[in-house]
Order: C-alpha cells, then structure tokens, then sequence
C-alpha cells in the first residue's frame, strides 16, 4: 500500500469529520484517520492555523473538532483537482 501524501491526509481528516455530520470527537477522528497521536498533532495545528478546522469544548458534548467552510471549500477544490488528473491519466 502507497503512503499517503500530506494533500491525501488533509482530505482524509476533513472528510472524516464531514461525514460525521461537521463534528467529531478526537479520539474517534485520530482512530479513522490512521494517524500516530505525534502525526495528526502536526496536522491538527496546521488545519486550525489555516482555519480549515475549529477545536471547541462544548458543554453538553465535551471537545470536538469541526469543519470549517474554508474546510468544506478545500473538500470541494481538492476533489476538483483529482477529478482533473483521473481525467486526463496523469
């Protein structure tokens, strides 16, 4: 099996809480992307620095990450660019 590129991570992490209705607890979101605890640290900053993602502690649901619009738009734009390549067998 071929690693995963950072893009391919990215996309996996924003997809996982998408298809959790926008939302998910840490744990189960560390468990689904198949990330080391250290790996997905480095992701997580760099998704909350670009604000693709947002890390609330809600009261009634305790901490969970979000997806952000930027976040959705980037779902968007890099199954667009996928798409391209298939297209053209590149």
């Amino acid at each position: 099996m071929a690693k995963r590129d950072k893009l391919e991570i990215i996309n996996d992490v924003l997809r996982i809480i998408k298809e959790n209705h926008g939302h998910i607890k840490m744990t189960p979101l560390l468990r689904k992307s198949n990330l080391s605890s250290r790996r997905f640290a480095d992701y997580k900053s760099e998704l909350l620095e670009r604000e693709l993602i947002k890390d609330i502690n809600d009261k009634k649901r305790g901490r969970e990450i979000l997806i952000t619009e930027k976040g959705m738009e980037f779902l968007e734009k890099y199954r667009a660019i996928v798409n391209f390549v298939s297209e053209f067998d590149l």
